[in-house]
């Protein structure tokens, strides 16, 4: 049967997801549209690229998260070097390693632009911060004088996995002007509304998949101190757009994978720690498979 899938942000915690998609492919359910935020970009393009999820559970077994990672060449003191790059740079890291490693992937699988998938076959969200608007992937660059067909489908998803401060911005250029692009995490951390929309006959079953507990057993934030309290700032930012629409519609086509305690820049995860992940991920889906009307 076919459905359309929609998968959440959630850095590191993406792992989940993957377990998730074992589940959904053990029930015989494949994706014809699938979108996501973040880390759950990353997903849904290998998704689209035909990976599957034993596939995608061998790219984790080769993958060692600390090459994305990915530093300049330090021109002072490595005390300064961090600070310096976020000021400057807007970014600790560059994020070019996983640009290139996603490209890796989905060329190994016959795609590089969105011309060589089906139209809306993939859609990633990102926030343009110059112009303090979300960006729909590929569907919003006519808007910036770019060709959508042309557009590379990694250069996407890593607009969609920069988080602010840890990755540099890609910076998009239209003519004279730069627009600074970060994670899509920013506006819109689990864009269910993209397939399913108020009053719109949908075409097949909507299955959305979120890294978080459902919303009235969602943990408090303790906030005792600053961290705590930027900590508890950028989740409520990321997630009250998609939490005011969630509590319009029914849970019911909602795999909630609770992961409240995991930290979303932990890319020193151990392979132990990925397969945990991974587990939570298939079991919330099981668990979630034995009400699903479909």
């Amino acid at each position: 049967m076919y459905i359309d899938g929609v998968f959440s942000g959630g850095g590191i915690k993406g792992f989940a997801l993957i377990g998730a998609y074992s589940a959904i492919e053990e029930k015989g359910f494949r994706f014809k549209r699938v979108a996501g935020t973040s880390a759950g970009s990353i997903i849904a393009a290998l998704v689209a690229a035909g990976y599957s999820s034993a596939e995608m559970c061998d790219l984790v077994d080769e993958l060692k998260l600390e090459t994305f990672l990915d530093k300049r060449t330090p021109l002072f003191p490595a005390a300064l070097v961090k600070w310096f790059h976020v000021y400057f740079k807007l970014g600790m890291y560059k994020g070019l390693a996983l640009e290139n490693w996603v490209t890796k992937k989905l060329e190994a699988k016959g795609l590089r632009t969105f011309a060589d998938l089906p139209p809306d076959g993939l859609r990633v969200i990102a926030s343009d911060l110059t112009n303090g608007t979300m960006m729909v992937l590929p569907d919003d660059l006519p808007k910036y004088r770019i060709n959508p067909l042309s557009f590379p489908i990694a250069k996407a998803i890593r607009m969609s996995c920069s988080l602010p401060f840890f990755f540099e911005p890609v910076r998009l250029k239209t003519g004279s002007r730069t627009n600074i692009i970060v994670d899509g995490g920013v506006l819109s951390n689990f864009p269910m509304w993209l397939f399913d929309k108020d009053n719109v006959l949908k075409v097949r079953p909507v299955l959305g998949i979120k890294l978080s507990h459902k919303l009235p057993s969602l943990p408090k934030n303790k906030i005792n101190n600053a961290i705590q309290m930027f900590e508890a700032l950028f989740d409520t930012m990321k997630d009250a757009h998609d939490a005011r629409y969630i509590s319009r519609k029914h849970e019911k086509n909602i795999i909630f994978i609770p992961t409240k305690g995991i930290l979303a820049t932990e890319f020193r995860l151990t392979h132990e720690k990925k397969m945990e992940l991974i587990e939570l991920g298939r079991k919330s889906a099981f668990t979630f498979f034995k009400s699903w009307g479909y």
